[in-house]
Formats: structure tokens, C-alpha cells, sequence
């Protein structure tokens, strides 16, 4: 079967809403940027992500520690869904469900495209290394001292 006969894969072919449980979980990259504690400017609305990350994140793996049971110790872990992703305007914009939600498609370094879950860490996207737990803080406010503005960019 050439290229042109094969099905499309599932992430351009289907809806946020369409997608399985297994498909919508492996958008996921594993960059770690939206477990990142991040301030909102009052005044200009401005999202100002820090190096602190949550609790439960792994710096080393980029993954959550306890991921099925997240909301037991961090209860104001919000859950992504097709019908929340665009309220969530402070998800960062290399986020695969973000970039799906616009329109914009997955791009060159994303896991699925690549069949390599490093790929995300080669192309400069994730916070690998770059934080630390929140629980080093001694007031969550103080993590704004610790700002990561470059984590607002997007990398294609």
C-alpha cells in the first residue's frame, strides 16, 4: 500500500472529542511545561510560568510521580479534556492539545511523529533539568522569583 492509500494518522483524522482514552493520553509529549506553578498578571492578564514545578513532577523523566491518583495529593490538578483545552489559555503553545485545538497540527519533534519519546527533550521543548519541587518554596508566591519566560515560546 503506497503512502497516499494509508489512513491519515489518528491526531489529523480526528477530533479532540473523537479521540480514545489511549490516543487522547498519548498527545501527551512530556514536556512538563503546563506542571510548572505560574502567576497571572492582574492588571494585563500576562501568564508568567516559573522554574517551580508541582509536587508530584519528576524533573528527571518529566512525568508526574503519581499520575492515576494526582487529584488525591494535588487537588487543584486540573485534567485536561477536549472541552476544557480552550479555557486554558496558559497551556503552553507547543502543547499538543492546544496546538490541535487551533488547528496547527503536531509538530516535527512530538513522540508520535518521531516514534522517539526523547525527541521532545533533543528539540529543546521540555523543562528537563531546568526545575525544581515546589515544595523547596518556602510560600508558593516566592516561586516568582524563579521566572522561566522562555518557556512562553514556541519551538516548531
Amino acid at each position: 500500500m503506497s503512502d497516499a492509500e494509508q489512513d491519515p494518522p489518528f491526531w489529523d483524522a480526528k477530533r479532540l472529542d473523537q479521540m480514545s482514552a489511549k490516543e487522547w493520553e498519548s498527545l501527551c509529549d512530556g514536556c512538563g511545561r503546563c506542571c510548572l506553578v505560574r502567576f497571572e498578571d492582574e492588571d494585563t492578564g500576562e501568564v508568567i510560568p516559573t522554574r517551580a514545578a508541582c509536587r508530584l513532577f519528576d524533573d528527571a523523566t518529566c512525568r508526574c510521580r503519581d499520575y492515576a491518583r494526582r487529584k488525591r495529593h494535588v487537588p487543584d490538578c486540573i485534567k485536561l479534556t477536549p472541552w476544557n483545552i480552550e479555557a486554558l489559555t496558559w497551556m503552553p503553545p507547543t502543547c499538543a492539545y492546544r496546538r490541535l485545538h487551533e488547528g496547527r497540527g503536531l509538530p516535527s519533534w512530538h513522540p508520535l511523529r518521531t516514534g522517539d519519546p526523547d525527541s521532545v527533550h533533543r528539540a529543546g521543548v521540555s523543562v528537563r533539568g531546568k526545575t525544581f519541587s515546589e515544595d523547596e518554596l518556602e510560600e508558593i508566591e516566592d516561586a516568582i522569583d524563579h521566572p522561566a519566560p522562555e518557556l512562553l515560546d514556541d519551538v516548531e
